[in-house]
């Protein structure tokens, strides 16, 4: 693990995405974080000792999801395709298939395994999961400021963890997608999908893959920066230690029935492209609903100072 000192920085971006803004003062204090997310032989050790099964490898409950088509109540997670030809990036259903047998052993299908991937982030980890870990591990997941400040290894409102540069002269610093998604990877950062710990430049705090690879789970509950109380969103403000929303109003608004809460993701992963999702920036944030897994999400763990 890595500790990095506390210290204020400037938390969000008004550059790219809406539920970025504002940026804001925010003033985090000393942690320790892991260096890498976690691997796959990390997260092989933790299920070995402590019999853990993962979201995926469980049979969902159709009583917890009225409406489920017939014949989906069998253990499984979401596999990334790539398709053949461009395609509407507003459905993110032309891409994602959720498959019977995928999980953390087998990331890309029930023929897939992680034998010589062992160096890999760990996939198809709901949120449970990644709190199991990190209980396991002795450590809790980072917040959203905590990820943000530590991904941004000390450059102050740099676009991305190394400069303003995405690619600069043509050197890729992170594993996501270079061409256009979700059909055609150009691959010129060497990888199709997930790629070992380690394999681009640490940031300027020594930490590895903050940025691409794969999404990282905090523990902060969905909710838009704007909707702090107004005093807290003024520029003479800065805002200690913040923990995000609640659970309820994480629920997704486009879909009411829906009552999961979601969780806010950061990092960005491999499937981030210039023309669809530039969330390889440490500004970026995403929700996700507790209880999904995917081949681009992944965790790392924090210990907080006494």
């Amino acid at each position: 693990m890595v500790l990095i000192v506390g210290g204020t920085f400037a938390m969000g971006s008004e550059r790219f995405y809406p539920e970025e803004a504002p940026a804001r003062r925010v003033t985090v204090d000393s942690f320790w974080i892991d260096e890498t997310p976690v691997t796959n032989l990390q997260f092989a050790r933790f299920v070995e000792e402590t019999g853990h099964v993962t979201l995926a490898e469980i049979a969902p409950d159709p009583k917890d999801y009225p409406g489920m088509t017939p014949g989906m109540d069998n253990p499984g997670s979401l596999v990334f395709r790539k398709t053949h030809a461009p395609v509407d990036t507003g459905n993110p259903g032309n891409w994602w298939r959720f498959e019977f047998g995928a999980d953390w052993r087998h990331p890309l299908g029930p023929d897939s395994s992680i034998d010589g991937i062992e160096d890999h982030p760990v996939v198809h980890v709901a949120y449970a999961d990644a709190e199991a870990y990190a209980r396991w591990a002795g450590k809790q997941l980072p917040t959203e400021a905590e990820f943000e400040y530590a991904a941004r290894g000390g450059l102050e409102d740099a676009d991305y963890a190394w400069g303003d540069a995405l690619a600069p002269d043509g050197r890729m610093m992170a594993n996501y997608w270079q061409g256009l998604f979700p059909f055609a990877n150009q691959c010129l950062d060497g990888w199709e999908g997930t790629s070992p710990v380690k394999s681009f430049p640490a940031n300027g705090f020594g930490l590895y893959d903050m940025i691409g690879n794969v999404w990282e789970w905090t523990q902060d509950w969905w909710s838009q920066p704007g909707s702090t109380k107004k005093k807290n969103r003024d520029s003479c403000c800065t805002l200690s230690n913040p923990r995000g929303g609640t659970l309820h109003n994480s629920f997704d608004p486009v879909q009411p029935a829906l009552r999961v809460g979601r969780k806010v993701l950061k990092g960005g992963s491999h499937l981030c492209a210039e023309n669809y999702c530039r969330r390889y920036r440490p500004a970026a944030r995403h929700p996700e609903t507790i209880d999904t897994s995917t081949t681009h999400i992944g965790l790392r763990c924090v210990i907080r100072r006494a």
